[in-house]
Parts: C-alpha cells; structure tokens; sequence
C-alpha cells in the first residue's frame, strides 16, 4: 500500500488548529475504487443486480424524485457560489491531495448532470453552464469520488451557506443504486442484516453462544454474577449495540454487562436485531428505513421499556430519526431516541454514582476523546462523552479545538469506506485525526463509534501513534467500585 505524502498537516503542533492544504496531486486517488456489488446480496435488498440497459434516463428519472422529495437539495444544488470555504476542509483532500476530493469539487459532479437536466440554461445550451452530460465518463467519477466521502458533514460546518454535502453524496450514492452500481461492502452489508439480524452476519445461535461465554468469563474474572441476556421479554431496557462489540469491540459489550448489573436493572439484547448500525443510510432511502425499523419491532417483540442505542456512530445518526423513518415511540420510556452516553451522563447527574468511581484506576492511562462525525455533528453528543471520561479518568487531555466537537475530523473510514480495498483512501483520511492525537501524547484515545473502533487502530499504527483505541463506557466501569 502506497504511503501518501507525509508532510505533517500540523505545521506546528503548539499552535492548536493550523491544517494547511497539502500540494495538489490531480488524480491522485482516480484509480481507488470500491469493488462492485455481487448480484446475491443487491437482489436481497431490492435493487438492480445489474446496470439497467436504459440507466441514463432511470437515474435522471430518480434524480428527479429526489428533488422533488429533498427541498434541500434542490437548494444546495442552486445556492453554492464555489467560495472555496470548504475545499480544504475534508480530511480525504488533506490525506491524498487530490483536488476532485475537494468538497466543492465532489458536489459540481452532482451539480454539473443537475443543470444539463433540471435547469432552463442546460436543457437549450448544454454546452453552457458547467452543465454536463451524465454519460459513462461521468458516472465513473461519480462511483469513485461519492465514495471517497464519509458523509461526515465536516466540509459543511464551514459553508457559509450551511449547504450539507452529505446530502449531495447520499443523493448521488441512492442514485446510482437505483440503475445498478452500488459498491460490495455497503450491499452486502445491509443483506446481512436482513439474513441474521445483524452487519456482522452472525447467526441467532452464535450472538447467543457468545452472551454465554461472556457471561462465564466476566463472572470468573470478577466473581460478580454479570449476565448479558438475549431474548428477555419483559426487561427493562432493550439495548441496540453494534454487533461489533459482541465479537471485536467486547470490553465495550462488557461494559455494558458491568454497568447494568451495578444499576440492577434488567437488559437484553435481541436476536432479531443485535445491530444498531444502519448501513441504508449510506445507500439509499429504502433500505434505511426498512433496517431501523427491525429495532421497533425488536422492542415491542420483546416488551422491554426502553430502547437504548450502543456506541456506534452512523447506528445514532440514523437513531435520532426513528420517529419520523419508523413510526411513534410513545410506547417506550422516553418515547423517543436514547444514547448510552445520554443514559450515563443523566445518572451522573443524578449522583448515582456518588462515592462509587475510583478515577485511580484509570490513572496508567492519558486519554483523548474522539468525537465521531455523527455523534458529534449529527447528534450533538459532545459533553456527555466528555463528562463521562472526567468521571472516570484523572488524565484527560483535549486534542486541537480546530479537530474536535463540532469540527472533529472524521475517523476515515465511515460512510461505507470501511472495507480493504480503499484502504489506501482510509489511511489519508485518517492522516489529520492521527497527528491530532499525536499532539496530545495520549496513551488512550476514546470513542463511541464501532466504525472509529475499528479504523483507529490501523491508522494510528501507519502513522506512528502508539495510543490504544477503546470505548468511553469501559472508562467508567474500569473506576466503578462494586
């Protein structure tokens, strides 16, 4: 794998939010592509297993629907003045250098099909404009750069005119899926979900088989009686993780077990739906709806209470609109979404915890804190992973402001890019967040994203960084005194 350029981004680490553009390459990354769906999987979630013989005038057609459907598209796509705020923005330019990464770059492939079809100046003057045809040449760049994007929506936190470039990329990604090119990972993915409940493809039996062992080997590393039950009706909570933290990321799942035994309070998870993630969103409309509404219908399968979502990133972003994609929550206390770091933070608050947190127990560990794109933007979940970290750790450090919160850069693996061969894409995109954290000199870098848990790793090893990646909630059950 080809190491981009490794110029540092931080011109100088003691000067807090200074990104500097890297030299513009052309091309640099054309030829990095995600590979193409297989016809199982697309056929078992309702889309084209081929390209359609009339694709052009399809997806003009679904380009249409969309706009019709999205008023914030039409309007992004009339409002930007290409100012240029956002160009050097994206961590997937600052990681490879190519210019078509820019955000306002990647948008024009969008905007240019736009006004050659849905614009009076286009349709009579095609060659006018900046319209453009959408014809094979640019359906290849469309299938490459709207996959070199995260949809992590930092580009649009410094639009002066708030355009959501998310948007443009999920547009473009669901247009192309309706005539038939979509990519591998993200298919084949939301399949799973729909075959055994979960991204991950693990069978009912095998999640089960898994609770058990963990619950053998907590109760024998600690001597508590800490259960992870499945299938309980009637139990309070319905805890919806990513599937990841039954099988990768399971101090987080232990975590889990550990907190809620302290609360005595009954949990499960469900085998009809242990998965929190939603892969439709980096799809198309259809599919998003369709996977969140399996976490509803698991609820009320099992007649828990409340419904809690894990620490997954695009698993809340698609959570915060369950209402509105799946139906009223009124049935469930509260009715309507709730985050594990929501749930922790209000028994901070509340004292429950008072007396009972050992921060000496975290006291091998200097620890940062990185705010997932969709937490962190979308959601709003920014002080409550935080307190969550001060509750529990004596040594907590910041990384830049200008890479944090609101601006936080994304992981370089989310929206769909988590797969091996755009590797090369995932390590440049990483490249900001890593010299963010090697500025602070933590020795742990904590998340609640299972995408960010599991992309982490691997960038901080290619660029040097010895930090451990781990959860926010293992940080508290770490300092819990039982």
């Amino acid at each position: 794998m080809a190491k981009f350029d490794e110029t540092p981004i931080l011109k100088d680490p003691a000067v807090e939010g200074v990104l500097p553009p890297p030299d513009i390459r052309e091309h640099a990354t054309a030829q990095v592509r995600c590979w193409p769906s297989k016809e199982k999987d697309t056929l078992a979630i309702d889309l084209p297993s081929e390209r359609l013989p009339d694709w052009q005038a399809k997806a003009i057609q679904k380009f249409g629907e969309l706009l019709d459907k999205n008023k914030a598209l039409r309007v992004f796509m009339d409002i930007c003045v290409r100012c240029g705020a956002c160009a050097d923005k994206c961590q997937f330019f600052l990681g490879t250098g190519d210019p078509q990464n820019f955000p306002v770059a990647r948008a024009e492939l969008l905007r240019s099909v736009y006004r050659r079809y849905f614009t009076p100046g286009g349709q009579l003057f095609p060659g006018l404009n900046g319209a453009a045809d959408l014809d094979e040449t640019m359906l290849e760049r469309w299938y490459t750069y709207f996959y070199q994007c995260s949809e992590c929506r930092r580009c649009s936190v410094f639009c002066p005119y708030g355009i959501d470039t998310a948007e443009i990329t999920a547009a473009a990604r669901e247009i192309m899926a309706s005539v038939g090119v979509s990519t591998k990972y993200v298919t084949e993915v939301v399949a799973k979900v729909y075959e055994t409940g979960n991204n991950l493809g693990i069978p009912p039996l095998a999640w089960i088989d898994n609770c058990e062992f963990l619950d053998e080997d907590v109760e024998e590393e600690t001597g508590l009686p800490i259960r992870f039950p499945v299938d309980q009706e009637g139990a309070d909570i319905l805890l919806v993780p990513p599937s990841a933290d039954n099988f990768a990321n399971v101090d987080t799942m232990i975590a889990y077990g550990k907190l809620f035994h302290f609360l005595g309070i009954s949990w499960t998870t469900s085998t009809y739906c242990n998965e929190g993630g939603n892969f439709g969103l980096f799809l198309n409309y259809q599919n998003l709806k369709k996977v969140n509404n399996r976490i509803l219908e698991a609820a009320r399968m099992l007649k828990v209470k409340t419904i809690i979502w894990g620490e997954c990133g695009h698993a809340w972003r698609a959570g915060i609109f369950t209402p509105t994609l799946s139906g009223s929550m009124d049935d469930f206390d509260p009715p309507y979404p709730y985050h594990i770091s929501q749930y922790v933070y209000k028994l901070l608050q509340a004292g429950v915890f008072e007396g009972k947190l050992d921060k000496s127990a975290n006291d091998h560990l200097v620890v940062t804190y990185h705010d997932p794109c969709n937490p962190a933007r979308a959601g709003q979940l920014l002080d409550e992973p935080r307190a969550i970290i001060r509750a529990s750790c004596n040594h907590f450090i910041e990384m830049p402001s200008e890479t944090i919160r609101e601006k936080t850069f994304c992981c370089g693996a989310g929206g769909g890019l988590l797969t091996d061969e755009v590797m090369a894409i995932r390590m440049a995109g990483g490249k900001p967040r890593a010299l963010a954290v090697k500025h602070t000199q933590a020795n742990y870098l904590a998340t609640i994203c299972a995408i960010c848990k599991a992309q982490l790793p691997v960038v901080m090893q290619y660029w040097d960084v010895p930090v451990e990646v781990g959860g926010t909630l293992q940080l508290l059950t770490n300092a819990l005194k039982f």
